[in-house]
């Protein structure tokens, strides 16, 4: 899987749909955004096959997604992890195969040992706080966060097709047509 999130509009059952594979890296939703104006059309369908990385641009990515109205999906053999279900998320349509692998975990931050411990959490905690306020803002139940709130960061909380329904991270379950 690419080292950076890579972007392709190949043709899937007679239609053009927009490929999001790889990890997520600083600087990727600039890259992604430079991208759509590249495309003559926008592709209604994206398709997610990720382990995941910087969250801050996974929401960003999200939000450009949303604006566009764009819906995304995952096939039976792609995987979506750490930050990649909050590109899920924003989705106007979230369909995902049963078998698609989404896993959650605690958002790893980096050890910085300079900053004295309270401005670190401070500044985890805000960042979950917007987390939360996306997942809101793009209608997915901020309980999705529990799971991943108790799995440490070297670790993935695998949602099962019924926690993905109850948390509204789906809208669809089932094989992508």
């Amino acid at each position: 899987m690419p080292n950076r999130l890579t972007f392709a509009t190949p043709q899937w059952q007679g239609e053009t749909v927009l490929t999001l594979t790889g990890r997520i890296s600083e600087g990727d939703a600039t890259r992604f955004s430079d991208y759509l104006e590249t495309l003559e059309a926008l592709p209604s369908q994206v398709y997610l096959n990720s382990p995941g990385g910087s969250v801050s641009d996974a929401l960003t990515i999200g939000r450009a997604l949303r604006a566009r109205d764009m819906n995304t999906v995952m096939s039976a053999s792609d995987i979506c992890l750490s930050a990649c279900p909050y590109i899920l998320a924003a989705g106007v349509s979230r369909i995902a195969d049963a078998d698609a692998m989404i896993g959650v975990h605690q958002h790893y931050f980096g050890q910085n040992t300079v900053l004295p411990a309270f401005v670190a959490v401070e500044q985890i905690q805000r960042g979950q706080g917007e987390v939360m306020s996306y997942l809101q803002e793009m209608g997915v139940d901020p309980l999705m966060m529990q799971p991943a709130l108790m799995t440490p960061s070297d670790e993935i909380y695998l949602l099962t097709p019924v926690e993905r329904s109850t948390y509204r991270l789906t809208t669809v379950d089932g094989d992508p047509e």
